[in-house]
């Protein structure tokens, strides 16, 4: 008898053991069939990513025909594997250093004031806060710029959170593949447990990487040169090295990639001499690329640059509490921001 009840026992318990470890459903089902039938699949089997980095090349000169030269591989990957328009408006006057501005300070050119476009000693920094600032107010993130024009020092305003490179026309040996040179060395010094700059002391979480060669190239050689044409390889092969670089550190799939141009193709400066542009306010491109982004999506709400800062801030979960005139384009988004998300990102908590 206490042989038989013993051998119940131990066969309830096998059973039990068997019946709870049985899955309910494969793993990673409920993802797979979670994505809405408008998405048409592409997103489907994307999982949700919190991004950790956010990568900003910032072109000029490139407009939607310098794809169709074939000279840029790794932007039209971009395009086709994030979300993009070719009709994200800019600022008037559409020089350089104003636009940087409202780039970066999310105002148009009349609330930030600066309408030259040479670096200018006795006019100072901005005075409006730029997006680095709310980054750091928000969450406590760095910084890292690196500019291709010496008039951009103008926005080189010396904060412990940011750090800027910078090489230009007056450096002859600059070019692409001397900022991507700088920026590895960055990197490398960054991950060294040693600092790098001010006082950061690890990599940043914003990056900004300026590449202003196709605009010069076809102001000078004309926009159908091959002068243009190996412009456009050029800085398409610095965007893909600074991308690579990404991934050797393993930071590729945490990391959102956004790409706005200054001015379109065939969009000329005017001098820097003051004098003011005559052209209508152009449209150039904006996308957003990698994680927690729409693949394949075409924007249809209205976006400007100023929008940008904004974006980055939505991106990495941030709110910014200020009369910006920069919104995050809510639309490029695979997951919407709930009231939770915004709740856990508010400025008191530093991340």
């Amino acid at each position: 008898m206490h042989y038989f009840r013993s051998a119940v026992i131990l066969t309830t318990v096998f059973v039990i053991g068997i019946f709870l470890s049985v899955p309910t459903a494969p793993v990673g089902y409920a993802a797979k069939t979670s994505a809405s039938p408008s998405d048409n699949g592409k997103n489907a089997s994307r999982p949700d990513i919190q991004p950790e980095h956010v990568i900003l090349f910032v072109l000029e000169g490139v407009g939607k025909d310098s794809l169709k030269t074939g000279a840029m591989p790794v932007l039209s990957r971009l395009v086709k594997e994030g979300s993009v328009t070719w009709s994200a408006t800019t600022v008037t006057p559409p020089l350089r250093l104003p636009t940087m501005a409202s780039l970066f300070t999310g105002m148009p050119v009349e609330k930030h004031g600066i309408t030259w476009n040479a670096f200018d000693f006795i006019r100072g920094y901005p005075r409006p806060p730029t997006v680095f600032d709310y980054l750091d107010l928000s969450g406590g993130k760095d910084s890292a710029i690196f500019f291709m024009d010496e008039s951009l020092y103008q926005l080189a305003k010396p904060e412990p959170y940011t750090d800027y490179q910078m090489c230009g026309p007056l450096k002859p040996e600059c070019s692409p593949a001397t900022l991507v040179n700088y920026i590895r060395q960055y990197f490398k010094k960054a991950t060294s447990g040693h600092g790098y700059g001010h006082a950061i002391l690890s990599l940043p979480h914003f990056l900004v990487v300026h590449l202003p060669e196709p605009v010069r190239a076809g102001e000078t050689g004309g926009w159908n040169s091959k002068a243009y044409r190996d412009a456009l390889k050029t800085i398409d092969t610095a965007m893909g090295s600074v991308l690579d670089l990404y991934k050797e550190l393993g930071l590729f799939d945490r990391t959102t990639i956004l790409v706005t141009s200054l001015n379109d193709m065939g969009t000329a400066q005017t001098k820097d001499n003051g004098q003011q542009a005559t052209m209508q306010m152009p449209h150039v491109l904006w996308l957003a690329s990698g994680a927690g982004i729409k693949a394949g999506h075409t924007i249809a709400q209205p976006v400007s640059i100023l929008d940008t800062g904004a974006t980055v801030l939505r991106t990495l979960g941030l709110e910014t509490y200020t009369e910006w005139d920069s919104h995050p384009v809510e639309e490029i988004f695979r997951s919407p921001r709930t009231a939770a998300t915004a709740q856990d990102s508010s400025p008191s908590i530093v991340q």
